[in-house]
């Protein structure tokens, strides 16, 4: 990045810092915060462990503040760095930024609310940026999109598959009856489900010859069921496959888009220069 360049402020530098894992110091401040991020969990569980020195504790505290003020400064250094930091604030690591962030101080009005500070593992998810995979962020992005355009399809699946359950567990309390444990409708269909995907607790089963006819051909649908999804889902993948395009990790500074291709000069949402270590 060529810091003589007048269209660089201090704040693409942060945000070059903070968001990017194209530079050096860039993957160096993320490769910090992930060390922090491990040491912040296996410091509150080390905490719910009963029985360990007194001092113990109490360092684990000052280590876990340390931390927490850490975290604060660099939530508030990434609204700062961005034009429109609502579009940070409301995203899905800018949520769960702020709620890594917020239980230790909350523990000053609500005990027991230092343990939500788990949900800071999320927070490594970070890492498939920090490492520069961006060829399997590209794969996870088409796989996120194969499963949302597929949704429509699954959901007519699993209403057909909701009803035959209704059906058969109908079947299922004529055919059985109250002695066999099938005591009503809502609880042979709880059975039929149970047994259609094949997880079968084994507290209600059929007797009769007939019932467990039944039950034989509704665990074979199962296996043929589960299938079902997943070809649905390969479908909408294998089509996403044909029209790839290779993304990188770059973010942009005004809108917080980070779905760019590698030659991509600006960004695709907003029109934002991006600024890279190459310019």
């Amino acid at each position: 990045m060529d810091n003589n360049s007048p269209n660089i402020t201090w704040k693409n530098q942060l945000h070059s810092i903070i968001y990017e894992a194209d530079t050096r110091i860039g993957k160096l401040f993320d490769v910090i915060l992930l060390i922090l991020i491990v040491l912040s969990i296996i410091f509150v569980m080390l905490e719910s462990v009963k029985g360990l020195p007194l001092e113990t504790y109490r360092l684990l505290n000052y280590a876990e503040w340390v931390i927490t003020v850490f975290f604060t400064l660099e939530y508030v250094a990434r609204i700062i760095s961005i034009k429109k930091p609502s579009s940070y604030v409301f995203s899905f690591y800018g949520i769960i930024d702020l709620l890594s962030t917020l239980p230790l101080y909350l523990s000053f009005f609500i005990t027991g609310t230092s343990a939500l500070l788990a949900v800071r593992a999320l927070r490594l998810l970070r890492v498939f940026r920090i490492l520069k995979i961006s060829r399997y962020i590209s794969e996870s992005n088409r796989l996120a999109k194969a499963i949302k355009d597929s949704r429509a399809k699954i959901l007519v699946f699993l209403f057909a598959v909701l009803v035959l359950c209704i059906i058969m567990g109908t079947v299922m309390y004529i055919v059985e009856g109250e002695e066999s444990g099938f005591k009503s409708i809502p609880i042979s269909v709880y059975w039929c489900i149970v047994t259609l995907t094949t997880v079968g607790y084994g507290d209600i089963a059929p007797i009769t010859p007939l019932g467990q006819f039944i039950a034989a051909i509704i665990m074979v649908m199962g296996y043929g069921i589960i299938a079902v999804p997943t070809g649905i889902v390969s479908a909408e993948y294998t089509q996403h496959q044909i029209n790839k395009v290779h993304l990188n990790t770059q973010s942009c500074s005004n809108c917080n888009e980070d779905e760019h291709s590698d030659s991509a000069k600006f960004c695709h949402k907003c029109g934002e220069h991006l600024f890279n270590d190459h310019e």
